[in-house]
């Protein structure tokens, strides 16, 4: 038991991070993916679109680097709109209908998009503020009377 627990912890401590560049495209990319089997399975993006949207947009807030923690709440609204565009229900009215179809779609599920994008911007939050706010001085800069050094 006490195996599992040591490989549990060192497999904690060795998180993988996501650039801004890699959020971005692992959030639209499952976020397509997800509308894309909503669609094949209920015939447009719905609850199971916006579950998986609220997920992906957790799961990149998580794992951002520190330096990037801005382009997951971005990210988020990006992949929705990319996701609703190209899984959204078109019928056939050609490009009208297609637009229509968006449009219909992004009005009918705001409430994922806000869901998602506010989860995600609380966490990227909780995670700036438990930074800590600067390095440490260096000895070389501390606040020490400034002057020729002793030889």
């Amino acid at each position: 038991m006490t195996v599992l627990v040591r490989r549990l912890r060192a497999v904690h401590r060795q998180r993988a991070r996501l650039t801004g560049l890699g959020t971005g495209l692992l959030t639209t990319a499952v976020t397509v993916l997800g509308g894309a089997v909503d669609s094949l399975l209920f015939g447009g993006p719905g609850v199971l679109f916006g579950l998986v949207f609220v997920l992906v947009s957790v799961v990149a807030a998580v794992y951002v680097r520190p330096y990037d923690l801005v382009a997951a709440p971005v990210a988020a609204p990006i992949a929705f709109a990319t996701g609703i565009a190209l899984t959204s229900d078109s019928g056939s009215g050609g490009l009208a209908g297609h637009l229509l179809g968006t449009f219909t779609g992004l009005a009918l599920l705001t409430g994922w998009l806000y869901t998602g994008t506010v989860l995600a911007a609380l966490i990227v939050g909780i995670r700036a503020l438990r930074r800590p706010s600067r390095r440490p001085r260096s000895l070389r800069c501390s606040a020490g009377p400034r002057g020729r050094s002793r030889r």
